[in-house]
């Protein structure tokens, strides 16, 4: 077996199996986890929503591809995040993931191959999100969708995996509040907040199973 090979095949057992999920189960980790004096504030009740999380098979390694939101959007503009959104009614995480980065990015679901689930997340912001990981095979095309996706980039998985690389920082709120959350920087980009906190997941789960 390649070490790439290697590398796919440990991914796929530290992944939850897509047969395991479970709707109603609450989200394992959350924007919360960095701010327990937060909880009280949750929004009920939790809108679903997915993300797909495409590890590209690069000749040189994986590497992940991530957008940045359009600067005109009403939630989370500019922000860095993986192509996803709501699931419609009886959809399930990786129909709605598939279908929302061939929405957003372009991406041929055919080229994707699903790998498992990573930890449900809760956002600040009300949403339940499933993060479902997938193997993406090279020469797709990326058509971004212009009002949603103002770029579409990527990050080399080891640089991701890399817990030296995962920082905390804070803002400070007019009420005196403080709000942590994880923030990536790669170049002349930030991935933060859900984004990075759910890159911090995947790391959790590959390092400590093979701790």
């Amino acid at each position: 077996m390649t070490a790439a090979a290697e590398q796919k095949a440990l991914i796929r057992a530290r992944l939850d199996p897509l047969e395991s999920f479970r709707p109603a189960e609450p989200a394992r980790r959350s924007d919360f986890d960095l701010n327990p004096g937060w909880s009280g504030e949750r929004p009920r009740p939790l809108r679903e929503a997915a993300v797909l999380v495409p590890l590209v098979e690069r000749e040189e390694g994986l590497s992940v591809l991530l957008t940045r939101r359009a600067d005109t959007l009403t939630s989370h503009a500019g922000q860095i995040a993986f192509p996803g959104g709501r699931l419609d009614p009886g959809e399930t995480p990786w129909a709605a993931a598939l279908r929302e980065a061939e929405e957003e990015i372009g991406l041929d679901p055919s080229l994707v191959e699903v790998a498992g689930l990573s930890s449900s997340y809760e956002t600040g912001t009300g949403f339940h999100v499933t993060p479902v990981v997938g193997f993406v095979r090279p020469g797709f095309e990326v058509r971004p969708r212009e009002a949603e996706v103002a770029d579409v980039f990527e990050t080399p998985f080891a640089f991701l995996m890399d817990a030296a690389n995962h920082e905390r920082r804070f803002y400070d709120l007019p009420d005196g509040g403080r709000r942590w959350f994880y923030a990536v920087p790669y170049q002349e980009r930030v991935i933060w907040g859900a984004t990075a906190g759910m890159v911090r997941c995947l790391w959790e789960r590959l390092q400590c199973e093979a701790a």
